[in-house]
Parts: structure tokens; sequence; C-alpha cells
């Protein structure tokens, strides 16, 4: 881990470096080229509920990091005949496709730039120096390392390189900054897309907050 403080970089990955494991990396596996045909990107995969009301979500976006429940439906109509036929969930399931949410989770090495300067949450998949879990400020990415500003409590204020491939889960912390940012980035979508199924205001992603 260092602790340099990161300096501007040239292109950032926008390949997942996060992975699923059993079955929801064959369903992964099966739905990202689907997905990626329709001109999405794949977020997570994720396999719940129970026996009797299995639950497989899908997580997916635009390059811009936006989605609209246009965008949700066309991808299911896409995709289910496709999975209908690999059957890599046999039995009855719902199929659920959403965007990653405003606390999302960073899968890219491209999305620690893209929210730069937002509160993230890191677990690593061994400890460094020490720790596992880091909170902290995103200050971007660079040299296959995640750049964090993290209070470490007596060390103070540190500026750390988190190597990618150590991350276990990236996630956003809900803060008013980012709601404000995700208001933001929505009404610029809506603005280049009108019509498409994308309004949203300040109420709704208040309600977000609540839940």
């Amino acid at each position: 881990m260092s602790s340099e403080t990161a300096s501007p970089t040239a292109t950032v990955s926008a390949e997942r470096f996060a992975r699923e494991t059993g079955l929801a990396a064959e369903i992964a596996a099966i739905a990202e080229p689907v997905i990626e045909d329709l001109g999405f990107r794949l977020v997570r995969v994720s396999v719940g509920g129970g026996r009797e009301d299995r639950i497989l979500q899908i997580m997916a976006e635009r390059p811009d990091g936006t989605i609209t429940i246009d965008d949700c439906e066309t991808i299911s109509k896409a995709l289910s005949p496709v999975l209908d036929v690999a059957d890599p969930l046999p039995g009855a399931y719902r199929l659920e496709i959403s965007s990653p949410g405003i606390d999302r989770p960073l899968v890219r090495p491209s999305d620690f730039e893209d929210w730069s300067g937002h509160v993230v949450k890191i677990e690593l998949k061994e400890a460094v120096d020490g720790r596992k879990r880091f909170k902290g400020t995103l200050e971007g990415f660079e040299d296959g390392e995640v750049r964090i500003a993290a209070d470490l409590g007596e060390l103070g204020l540190q500026h750390l390189g988190l190597p990618v491939h150590l991350v276990a889960d990236a996630k956003l912390v809900l803060t008013d900054e980012l709601i404000r940012e995700a208001l933001s980035r929505a009404k610029k979508q809506h603005a280049q897309r009108p019509g498409d199924g994308t309004e949203m205001d300040e109420d709704e992603l208040n309600d977000d907050v609540e839940d």
C-alpha cells in the first residue's frame, strides 16, 4: 500500500475487475455478451432469495453510468430467452434488471475516476498493513491502485493507494453531495434523451435515502 498523492492519469480501464463466483459467475458469463451487444455494461450479478422465491438480480448501465426504466426492459426482453435456453438457474426465479443505485458498487478502474471526490468504503481480500477495511474520499485510480484519502486515527489523514487486485468490494457511501451529483447526472441524461423514462426528481432521490 503506497501513501503518495495521486497525479493525473491517462486512460483508465473500463474492464470489470470485480468478478462473481459460483453460479453468479456462470450467469455473468452468459449475460455480459448480451448486455454489451445492446450497448450497455454489466455491473454485477447476484442470486438471492429462497428455494420458492429465488431472485436473479442483474445490475447494468450505459457507458456513461446511467440507465432508464426503458433500458431495463430492453435488457430483460433480450436476456430472458438466452437464460431460458442456457438454463443456468433451473426452476422458477424472478429476473430483475436494475440500476446500480446511488450508493453504487464500483467494479471498474474507471469507476474510481468517474466518482472521484466522493466517499467510498473498500474491503480488501487480505489485510494490508493490518487493515482490510478502508473508508475515505476517492482521489481516482493510477498505476493499478485505487487512490483514497482516509483518516487512519492516530496516523491522521493519509493518501493511500490500494492495489485493485486486492479489492473484494468497493461501494460509494450515501452523502448529500453524492445525492446532488446523482440528481445532476440524471437531469443531464434526461436533457439529452427526453421522454425515455429517465425522469427523476429530488423527492425520489430522498425516498431512496430513506429506504
